[in-house]
């Protein structure tokens, strides 16, 4: 049996159990080989591996907006790429360029064409030239599309490509189950050529939500993504995929028919390029989003939602049992896939994948705690119609600036410390820009959008960031130097691999520790945190270091020369304990 035989009848399985009950055009047969054309594959095509690992301990993913950094007369991607080569230099192996697509709204998640660059960011050759030096992540926006594009206006014209790409559905329907990221009305009235209809928005009324259940819709976005591999992108992050299928009397997220659909993505992606990755981005409670790692033939990454809320909750109560306890539950990503964490982004701190792990009271108290640091709340509708926390909307480095008790002086040591966790666990580390930069609160841009969003989406006059980076008073430049320092020495560490192994310590609560090893076990490394505002001592003995071993700290430098030694961890103080000196490292 050919390769392309093979791959056929995985697909048609794979359609099978998406369009199941649904009335199609064409066979699977035939809809399977239009895949397959449409990604241009042939008999020379990837026979993928399973549980094959696609990344190492040296893979770090920049977070960023095209337009972070401006220049005058010059587009923002050129600006872009010389920052990059800059300020990152080797420090960083892969950037992930938020969407740079012609939009209408939600900064880019409104997509009026995806085809084009945006063009007052720059063109494709920006983009392939920025993919030709480190791994480039796009976004895939998956669930909907901009009103304003070629797609929507055909659908109210009820004729050309896109005339018949939109869910709709009834008023009168039982719409009560459905799961709401947001507090506006779930159906859009729009009178179209075929009279008035009202079109499912899980975002926004601008945010039109694509029905899957049209093949055609299927066959657009897979030859989207075979354009995006043809510029270079190598990891496909699927917006919102968890609303992607709709199903009236149901909640409408995470339906089986969506994990299908993702499924048959990957298989799509892994033949046409053995390299390439799919990150879903499933904002959703922690047991949910596990889900979508499948059987390791769903996503190669799922992003680790209830990394940063609970992060945030420990640095700021100076107690780690919920965040110790949340990390005893993880269970290890198998080879072939693996976490993606974060604890900063575009986006602000969701508190839905908090949900069970803190309690009502808890995720209360952290989110009035980032108001009284300038933040802002994101509400929701629940399915009883409550009103509830969904998101807090603040910059990570003013997030940090203080404890439930109010702000102190130890706001960048804190801020280094969330960091210096995050980088150490399990899983490959995704840093948004501007916590490379220390930004703060952008109330000007908040002010200027009304959308709470927009705190945390500052952009930077190019020359202004270039003589804060070159004052080593600043505490820009105090920020990226020491972010730089840090993932230089985390690179360089086997026992860091995204899949060593991991397990929890039990150091009592002021202090956060876990142990990571290589595989080949030669590598150990403790990582313990002060996550407190007072020193607090660390008894070595607790660790049951190797005696036959040298043991010191990757960060301070400091050698351990007796394994009865107590260290006393200054406020939010971390030590990597390790066993193993590279030879470049002294």
């Amino acid at each position: 049996m050919t390769i392309l035989t093979q791959l056929s009848e995985r697909l048609q399985q794979q359609l099978s159990v998406i369009y199941d009950g649904i009335a199609i055009k064409t066979s699977y047969d035939t809809l399977s080989l239009e895949l397959i054309k449409m990604m241009r594959l042939n008999e020379n095509c990837f026979e993928p591996i399973p549980y094959v690992n696609h990344w190492s301990q040296e893979d770090m993913i920049l977070i960023t907006y095209g337009d972070s950094l401006l220049e005058d007369d010059i587009k923002p991607l050129k600006t872009l790429d010389k920052f990059l080569d800059t300020h990152i230099g080797d420090s960083i192996n892969s950037v992930h360029i938020l969407p740079f697509f012609p939009y209408s709204s939600d900064d880019g998640f409104s997509v009026i064409d995806y085809s084009s660059v945006n063009e007052s960011l720059g063109d494709w050759s920006d983009i392939s030239h920025i993919a030709s030096k480190r791994n480039l992540m796009s976004d895939l926006v998956i669930n909907h599309c901009s009103s304003r594009g070629i797609w929507f206006e055909n659908f109210i014209k009820g004729e050309g490509k896109g005339c018949d790409y939109f869910f709709t559905a009834n008023p009168e329907d039982d719409l009560t189950k459905v799961v709401r990221p947001r507090t506006s009305p779930l159906l859009r009235p729009t009178e179209t050529a075929n009279g008035l209809q009202h079109v499912w928005c899980t975002f926004s009324h601008d945010q039109v939500d694509l029905d899957f259940r049209n093949t055609e819709v299927l066959l657009t976005f897979v030859s989207i993504i075979r354009q995006y591999l043809d510029a270079g992108v190598k990891i496909f992050r699927l917006d919102a995929v968890a609303f992607l299928w709709k199903e009236l009397n149901s909640s409408s997220i995470n339906l089986p028919q969506t994990h299908e659909v993702v499924r048959l993505l990957r298989t799509l992606v892994e033949h046409a390029e053995p390299e390439a990755i799919i990150i879903t981005e499933t904002n959703i409670p922690n047991t949910q989003n596990l889900t979508y790692f499948g059987n390791a033939n769903e996503a190669h990454c799922i992003y680790n939602f209830s990394l940063p809320p609970l992060l945030l909750n420990t640095l700021i109560t100076g107690d780690c049992l919920y965040l110790k306890r949340w990390l005893m539950s993880m269970p290890p990503a198998q080879n072939g896939t693996c976490y993606f964490n974060f604890i900063a982004s575009h986006d602000g701190i969701g508190l839905r994948p908090a949900e069970g792990l803190l309690s009502d009271v808890e995720l209360n108290t952290l989110a009035n705690t980032m108001q009284n640091f300038g933040g802002r709340v994101s509400w929701r509708t629940t399915e009883t119609g409550e009103q509830k926390a969904y998101e807090m909307n603040i910059s990570l480095f003013d997030a940090l600036q203080g404890t439930v008790e109010g702000e102190d002086k130890w706001g960048l040591e804190r801020f280094m410390c969330a960091h210096s966790i995050m980088f150490g666990l399990e899983g490959i580390p995704g840093v948004y820009i501007h916590s490379m930069l220390g930004t703060r609160n952008d109330y000007e841009k908040l002010r200027n959008t009304h959308h709470n969003r927009s705190i945390n989406r500052h952009r930077w006059d190019y020359e202004l960031l270039g003589d804060h980076l070159n004052n080593e008073r600043s505490p820009h430049y105090k920020v990226l130097s020491r972010m730089l320092s840090l993932i230089d020495i985390r690179k360089k560490q086997v026992a860091f691999h995204p899949n060593a192994i991991q397990f929890v310590l039990h150091l009592g609560l002021s202090l956060f520790g876990f142990w990571r090893q290589s595989s080949d076990r030669k590598q150990s490394i403790f990582c313990v945190s002060n996550i407190t505002k007072v020193p607090v001592e660390l008894r070595l003995n607790e660790l049951n270091l190797i005696g036959t071993d040298s043991w010191f700290d990757l960060i301070s430098g400091h050698k351990v020369d007796n394994l009865t030694e107590v260290m006393t961890l200054s406020p939010y103080q971390t030590v990597w304990l390790t066993n193993v000196l590279l030879d470049n490292e002294s």
